[in-house]
């Protein structure tokens, strides 16, 4: 392509829709996208997506080894940005951190930062997923269970809304909408939010109305990623991409909308969805190279690796160990682990220096320039929980698959409300849920930010909860990207992301398009005319 095309992220999170998309490559080797605003509430997140811009602006130059000395924890941000204070502003244009639909932002003040990005651009992109608690089906099962009002109230239900008058003010030639598979059965006051949102997306003049800027006759196509079946013949499960298909090493699911003005270039369904891959990617292939570490123990100060160790030890002398009912394999497992618990084991940094063992899966991740990895550090853990690792994780290793809390010792059962008998069987009976090294890793989510106990490491000598980076591998982000903040801000931010090798495959699709639209200019799709500025 001549033009490069502008990309708007709304509710962008720390950067994985946007990762993807900078990511991707022409058969030229240049990048045709530029992500030119990223708009995100958190102020940590944003902290990272502007890191992150700071990195792509620099790295055009081929000049990122301060890059690299801030992320091996040389020089601090501070120093980094004052050396190269061009990028640093630039960077810090491309990301807002405001809240969007909030009564203290006036809608004025968005649509200015817009028409500064995009400028006369016909060819631009919105991407964006709104906020998704008030659709996980978790999160609006708490919120039900305390206060059904409030949950019908939740203005967060029609966040999608900012998004919307965005697209029907502007009217961008092609827009991606992520979001929750809970979305596609949530009701709020008898009202299917899904068809809702699609129906609105389909004509967003008419869904908001009242500004000179719509147009109610615009309408958009709204494509399916993963089915080709014609618009008449979609249901609901074909909006949803399932990630491990698709070379995620992580079972993801969500729903994303794909639309395209109905007014350019046909296309078929079939050109837009994104390609299986012939195999599943595991959680051990991106994640057994990196350094091995131990847990800490969060009820101990010192938190020395003598301490870990005796804890580790005493799991066979315990009563669950002795006197219950175990597997004889299972009780072998964590003998014979006790008995390789390496003495040089660390809790890891934010960064450690390693060597890379290349390979075709970690091609996407590694930057030689890095010279190791960072964000790996572990969480500690209470002796109860340890000991509770070890067995999930050696019986993982006997049995091929995460045991559920029936198959616990009772006496190593914790003494939770939710793991009480009830109707013959437990509630949240995979409360403890070893990542097992030969499949993809169940879906990574905020939750990971409170306790690891969903996400325990398959390897039982290091008896711990996934690390950041082990979170992000899984996640896909490349191993140059850092994230800012505490350990449980880096872990929420990669729980609310989108997989960026997911977003670059999306964004190859998206890139056919345009192309066909470029090539089609002289029908007028590319003329300033088409380009509305917003303006009411």
């Amino acid at each position: 392509m001549k033009h490069t095309i502008p990309v708007i992220d709304l509710f962008a999170g720390p950067g994985g829709l946007s990762e993807g998309f900078s990511c991707f490559r022409d058969d030229s080797g240049k990048n045709p996208f530029n992500v030119v605003l990223s708009i995100e509430k958190d102020p940590i997140a944003h902290q990272t997506l502007e890191l992150r811009s700071f990195f792509r602006f620099l790295d055009r130059e081929s000049d990122a080894y301060d890059y690299f000395r801030y992320l091996r924890r040389e020089i601090t941000k501070e120093e980094l940005f004052k050396k190269h204070q061009e990028q640093a502003i630039k960077a810090k244009a491309a990301c807002w951190m405001a809240e969007l639909g909030s009564p203290d932002l006036a809608y004025s003040t968005v649509k200015s930062r817009i028409n500064s990005a995009i400028g006369k651009s016909a060819l631009w992109l919105l991407i964006g997923g709104p906020p998704c608690q008030a659709y996980s089906v978790i999160g609006r099962a708490r919120v039900r269970s305390v206060e059904p009002k409030q949950y019908e109230n939740d203005n967060r239900h029609f966040l999608y809304k900012e998004y919307l008058k965005i697209v029907a003010d502007y009217s961008p030639p092609m827009f991606l909408m992520e979001n929750v598979k809970g979305l596609l059965s949530t009701q709020v006051n008898g009202l299917n939010m899904f068809a809702k949102i699609v129906k609105d997306l389909e004509a967003p003049g008419v869904a908001i109305a009242g500004r000179k800027s719509n147009d109610p006759t615009v309408k958009y196509e709204i494509f399916s990623l993963s089915s080709p079946k014609p618009r008449g013949s979609l249901e609901k499960k074909d909006y949803v991409v399932r990630s491990e298909l698709f070379g995620i090493p992580q079972k993801r699911h969500r729903v994303f909308l794909l639309g395209i003005r109905s007014d350019l270039l046909q296309v078929r369904r079939g050109d837009i969805c994104l390609n299986p891959q012939s195999s599943l990617i595991s959680v051990g292939e991106v994640i057994r190279d990196l350094p091995k570490l131990r847990s800490g123990l969060s009820t101990n100060k010192a938190d020395c690796f003598n301490d870990w160790h005796e804890v580790l030890e005493s799991a066979v002398e315990t009563r669950w160990f002795l006197s219950e009912d175990i597997d004889t394999k299972v009780k072998q497992e964590i003998e014979k682990t006790v008995s390789l618990l390496g003495s040089s084991l660390t809790r890891g940094a934010e960064y450690l220096s390693y060597d890379v063992t290349p390979s075709p899966v970690l091609a996407w991740y590694i930057d030689s320039r890095l010279r190791g990895v960072c964000n790996h550090s572990t969480r500690g853990h209470i002796p109860e929980d340890l000991h509770r690792y070890l067995y999930a994780s050696c019986f993982a290793r006997v049995h091929g698959h995460s045991p559920d809390l029936e198959e616990y010792p009772i006496s190593l059962l914790p003494k939770h409300r939710n793991v009480t008998p009830r109707n013959g069987g437990m509630i949240f009976s995979d409360r403890f849920r070893v990542q097992m090294s030969g499949q993809p890793a169940s879906t990574i989510t905020c939750h990971i930010s409170k306790d690891g106990h969903y996400y325990i490491h398959p390897d039982p000598t290091q008896c711990r909860s996934l690390t950041v980076r082990e979170a992000a591998r899984i996640q896909t982000f490349p191993d140059n990207y850092y994230f800012e903040g505490s350990r449980t801000d880096q872990y929420r931010q990669v729980g609310n992301a989108v997989p960026p090798l997911l977003a670059w495959q999306i964004a190859g699709k998206i890139y056919g398009f345009y192309s066909r639209l470029e090539e089609s200019s002289a029908r007028g799709f590319m003329s300033d005319e088409k380009q509305s500025n917003g303006e009411d």
